[in-house]
């Protein structure tokens, strides 16, 4: 029996019911395929790999795709073959996978489509393929081709030796042949999937599973279930992660339907809680414990174990059990859920052992603090546990070994296996009276993060660690990593943390460290980790001694949370209520933390705190808690320079019409009588160029980017044709190989370049917004710098000469950058308060305010052809507002907070809005109304980016995304970490430029194609700016800055270092340049113009 004849056989009986459904968890209504359309779409793969797959020897086929509704065709297809799937997750290392692809020796790979151009970059350097490859519906295959034959070479000699072996006992009587019976792997029918496991060695190992080892789990859950075909089973296992092969197979074995999201979905608990088991009603699920701690014991408990919950099974492997007492108190009296312990290894997958909870148990008041067994053997599984000798043992303490007549698996290069071979788990368990208790992993391997991780690793390295003595590591009840610390003299924990971060990877770094007087020991002279345990629940308690019992406590354990996961200093200095998760030292694995913390902290789970706590201030995080653990209380300010309103709308007279501080600067204000001719130069190389033909010609200068979106259509051409050599770059060869400039000295033979300051101006506090600068066609030399602040100060400075034009004093603090109106005579600008201000240019006066209702940090976008400006806010909505008429023309409801700025396309007429909800939207920019949309799973900070062809953003989960003006993705490249800088394209448009958290700048062509990257010191949040060599006028350079406050000037063509200068301050504004003058904001409440000087200059 193979897994495709089970689907088959429940196909015939249920064809019209639905066996698949996927659900995008948006606003489109999820597709459903019935068991019908399953078998259909799988043969006609199955018709398209015969004709064009020639097998020899094994028989797989690669899988590289994303969840979605054709996934169990696309599997069952592959098996019809008949072949073995092998998944490749386009989200694991390019390494990694090429690594597992290599061993397994595999010559083809089926390719989402939408996937194709990340497959593409992410392995062109890695892999040989050919070029002309083949495609069915969504797919493409790949044929792969392999330089190193080592593997088959070891393949083929151990089929060599064991044919020997067999021919030197061919003698031996039946009895003998019998008990040597073996499995071969290149049988035709043979194989069911290909995965790749890590051993406790650490290198990964190849697993090849046979259909006879997997098809006893799935009958036998089907039984032990219960299952019939009005059961919903969720998908929540990777296809990398042999629990998958279970859900899709009882569930499609059994006339039941099984439910896809996308992975995003997966992260953000209350949505999944809700998609489950409100939306779809799931009877059957399968998980992790961290899947199921992640919806939070509220969440749990009202939800997936509530009493009226439609879950009928949990069943929970794959990490250690949690305790009875915990799991009791995750059910609502009344719940009648079934819950199992499931365990196996993945080298005899899937499961092994099941055990299912009591009733009598769960429901008993008393509170119980043993372990939960893992229970009697699944059909054909045999369970031994030996001992350090290997020898079996009934009592005591061993080793698991798992195995059986059938269940055996194909481990690396093994072409046959014994029946019945049992393999090593390297677990460790005890046996009472014939139970099994799981004890822990072998050389204390953990699973943390969903990487395997042996923490022996860790004291390694804090041990080398010149402050301290000793120390000792402990797995606090599975959930937190604890080190132990002994110092040799007065210890920091700062300094122990970052030297830590130097040495290990990010899910290495312990939750927490814990200063000791001495290490506890066991009579044996060994460290005693149950003593290690108690001091740090002691050392908990004392933390946490009391129970939240107000919102000012809520505060002070918020602030202590803050410290503490961010590794700050535990003195008694308070956050400033502005402080930013993301921009004070948080990723993503410590916002799912601190995320965890606070539900702890406040009992009960906060719907929406991820969102908040990825993009809001520690004082918005306090007030969104409030209105959850304390909605009758009001909320709270502590900052007389910041304040949050509860409702946004309830602006004060004076507000609206207060006075600026200097109006001494006056310039002709025409309103909209007259259009003035200017340029005006943001952020990204961004240009807007109203009536400047003559303008441009006069000054003989044009900055480097020549946008079309930013330009007003009838001057585009005349525009472009000024200075063809300055507009108009040759693109790599996109064949080329990508070069990586670490940090360091300027490249030698280039003209030396250096910075100096040219002036700075105080603001008062930080200037996080980018600066706006504005060139008047009448004098050139008045051209003007327009920036905000945190003091909630809106300046006007002279680009020359640092003089303040004017000042004007806003409702709160400014992080939105300015914009400046199509006629010129205004500049708009968004606030914290909720509010959007329309100022008069030459004099900073209030001239109109549009109330939003919540802050407002994205920067608005003027039409050049209507002089519309468009805006995004916090309140989830997208504004058009004619300032001239003081109205909004349309209100738009993105389905997410709208960070970023919104981006405008004139060819064709589009407007783009990306929301932290992960949206990139499509909108007509005169009615409002949606073209097309695009859900990238995670939040988008970045802002979208216009060309002729494409449209680009970055995106949170470090890949930056290209899309044609109709919502097809071209292609996405990937990073190693979030990107919060907005993409930034050449005056050719040929090549693009971002940063990313990982600290690297990249540039990348059109196509996808990595054309360089530079290793900067620090994450890169800020927009990169081309410009042109003002001294060399066919030089392209590139301004950048990291966070630790480096301004990094290189050659945009090959990404060599010019020139660094570092400010005194962190840097999260963005570069711009006009002539040899770059302007930028700092955190140390300053702004700056600095001179580029090269040569003859200085």
């Amino acid at each position: 029996m193979t897994l495709q004849e089970l689907v088959h056989q429940a196909a015939s009986i249920y064809s019209d019911k639905i066996a698949v459904c996927f659900d995008e968890c948006n606003d489109q209504s999820p597709i459903y395929y019935t068991y019908k359309t399953l078998v259909n779409t799988a043969s006609e793969l199955s018709d398209f790999l015969l004709l064009y797959c020639d097998f020899q020897e094994i028989r797989e086929i690669g899988l590289y795709c994303h969840p979605g509704i054709n996934l169990p065709s696309w599997i069952l297809g592959i098996l019809q073959v008949p072949a073995a799937y092998a998944p490749v997750d386009p989200d694991a290392p390019p390494a990694l996978s090429t690594h597992f692809m290599k061993k397994c020796n595999l010559k083809y790979i089926l390719v989402e489509k939408q996937q194709i151009n990340k497959f593409k970059s992410s392995y062109e350097t890695l892999l040989n393929y050919d070029t002309f490859t083949i495609e069915h519906n969504d797919l493409v295959l790949f044929r792969l081709y392999w330089k190193n034959v080592e593997e088959s070479l070891m393949l083929n000699d151990r089929k060599e030796k064991y044919e020997k072996v067999t021919d030197s006992t061919s003698s031996e009587n039946s009895k003998e042949e019998k008990s040597e019976e073996h499995l071969d792997v290149r049988l035709k029918h043979c194989l069911a999937y290909v995965l790749h496991t890590s051993g406790t060695t650490g290198i990964p190992k190849i697993v090849r599973v046979p259909h006879a080892c997997i098809v006893p789990n799935i009958q036998h859950f089907r039984v032990l279930f219960e299952i019939t075909q009005e059961d919903v089973l969720f998908l929540a296992s990777p296809l990398t992660f042999d629990p998958s092969v279970v859900e899709i197979f009882v569930a499609l074995s059994s006339g039941a339907s099984l439910l896809i999201v996308p992975t995003s979905v997966k992260v953000l608990p209350s949505k999944l809680a809700t998609v489950l088991f409100s939306h779809h009603r799931v009877t059957i699920l399968q998980a992790t414990p961290t899947l199921l701690r992640r919806f939070g014991s509220q969440l749990i408990k009202s939800t997936v174990l509530s009493a009226s919950t439609s879950l009928r099974v949990l069943a929970l492997g794959g990490e250690a059990f949690p305790s009875l007492t915990i799991l009791k108190s995750w059910r609502e009296l009344g719940n009648r859920t079934q819950i199992f312990n499931i365990y196996g290894i993945t080298e005899v997958s899937s499961w092994a052992t099941f055990y299912r909870i009591p009733e009598k148990v769960l429901n008993s008041t008393l509170k119980c603090e043993l372990p939960v067994q893992l229970g009697f053997p699944l059909h054909g599984t045999v369970v031994e546990v030996r001992d350090t000798d290997g020898f079996m043992i009934q009592e005591g303490n061993g080793q698991v070994f798992l195995g059986g007549r059938n269940r055996v698996c194909f481990l690396d290069g093994e072409m046959t296996v014994p029946l019945g071979t049992m393999r090593a788990t390297g677990d460790f368990v005890t046996v009472k009276n014939g139970e099994i208790f799981f004890l822990g992993r072998k050389d204390s391997q953990i699973k943390r993060h969903g990487k395997r991780l042996n923490i022996d690793l860790v004291q390694q390295v804090a041990e080398g660690l010149q402050q301290v003595e000793s120390c000792a590591v402990t797995w606090y009840n599975q959930e937190k990593l604890i080190l132990f610390l002994v110092s040799k003299k007065e210890l920091v924990k700062d300094y122990i943390f970052k030297e830590l971060e130097k040495h290990l990877p990010n899910h290495a770094i312990p939750d927490e460290l814990v200063l000791i007087e001495s290490l506890p020991f066991t009579s044996h002279g060994k460290i005693d980790f149950s003593e290690l345990n108690k001091i740090y629940l002691n050392y908990t308690n004392l933390k946490f001694e009391y129970k939240l019992n107000g919102k000012e406590e809520l505060w002070g354990k918020l602030q202590h949370l803050w410290k503490s996961i961010l590794n700050l200093s535990e003195d008694s200095s308070k956050i400033p209520d502005e402080s930013v998760f993301l921009n004070s030292g948080g990723d993503s694995l410590k916002s799912i933390r601190l995320l965890s913390e606070i539900e702890k902290l406040v009992g009960t789970s906060v719907p929406g705190l991820l969102e908040i706590i990825l993009s809001s201030s520690i004082l918005e995080i306090y007030n969104h808690i409030l209105q959850t653990v304390f909605p009758d209380e009001d909320l709270i300010t502590f900052s007389k320079n910041y304040v949050m309103k509860r409702k946004f709308n309830d602006v004060s007279q004076e507000e609206t019409s207060g006075k600026s501080l200097h109006q001494k600067f006056v310039m002709p204000l025409n309103l909209d009588t007259e259009i003035n001719a200017f340029i005006a130069l943001s952020r990204g190389s961004q240009i807007l160029a109203p009536n400047t033909t003559v303008f441009l010609t006069r000054f003989g200068h044009f900055p480097s980017a020549c946008s079309s979106d930013l330009i007003s259509q009838t001057n585009i051409q005349n525009v472009k044709t000024l200075n063809p050599s300055a507009l108009i770059g040759k693109s790599k060869d996109s064949t080329c190989v990508a070069k990586v400039y670490e940090d360091g000295t300027p490249v030698i033979g280039a003209e030396k370049m250096e910075l100096h300051v040219r002036w700075r101006s105080d603001t008062g506090k930080c200037v996080d917004a980018s600066p706006l600068v504005v060139i008047p066609a009448i004098d050139k030399l008045s051209a003007t710098v327009y920036i905000g602040s945190h003091s909630h100060k809106m300046m006007a400075v002279d680009l020359y000469s640092g003089k303040v034009n004017w000042e004007q004093i806003l409702g709160d603090r400014i992080e939105s950058s300015a914009c400046v109106s199509k006629c010129g005579n205004f500049i708009v600008v968004g606030c914290y308060n909720g509010l959007i201000y329309v100022l008069k240019s030459n004099n900073g006066e209030k001239y109109w305010v549009f109330t939003t209702e919540n802050a407002v940090k994205s920067s608005a976008t003027v039409d050049p052809t209507t002089g519309l400006l468009y805006v995004g806010s916090h309140d989830q909505h997208a504004y058009a507002l004619d300032i001239y008429k003081k109205k909004c023309v349309w209100k738009l409801k993105c389905g997410g907070t709208v960070f970023s700025s919104p981006c405008l396309s004139l060819i064709p007429h589009h407007l783009y809005f990306a929301t932290l909800g992960g949206l990139l939207l499509a909108v007509h920019p005169a009615t409002g109304s949606r073209v097309w949309k695009h859900s990238c799973g995670k939040p988008l900070f970045s802002s979208p980016r216009c060309c002729l062809q494409f449209v680009c953003i970055g995106c949170v989960d470090g890949n930056l995304l290209c899309f044609t003006h109709f919502g097809e993705q071209v292609w996405q490249f990937s990073t190693s970490e979030p990107i919060f800088s907005s993409p930034c394209t050449s005056t050719s448009e040929q090549e693009i430029f971002f940063g990313s958290h990982d600290c690297f700048i990249y540039c990348c062509s059109m196509k996808g194609h990595l054309q360089w990257k530079f290793k900067t010191t620090s994450r890169v949040y800020s927009t990169p700016f081309a410009f042109h060599n003002h001294n060399c006028s066919n030089e392209m350079l590139l301004a950048a800055a990291s966070t630790d406050g480096k301004l990094w000037i290189l050659e945009s063509k090959s990404g060599q270092l010019q020139t660094v200068y570092e400010l005194p301050g962190e840097v999260f504004s963005s570069p711009v340049v006009w002539e040899s003058m770059l302007i930028i904001g700092c955190r140390n409440n300053y702004v700056y113009c600095l001179d580029l000087l090269g040569g003859n200059k200085k």
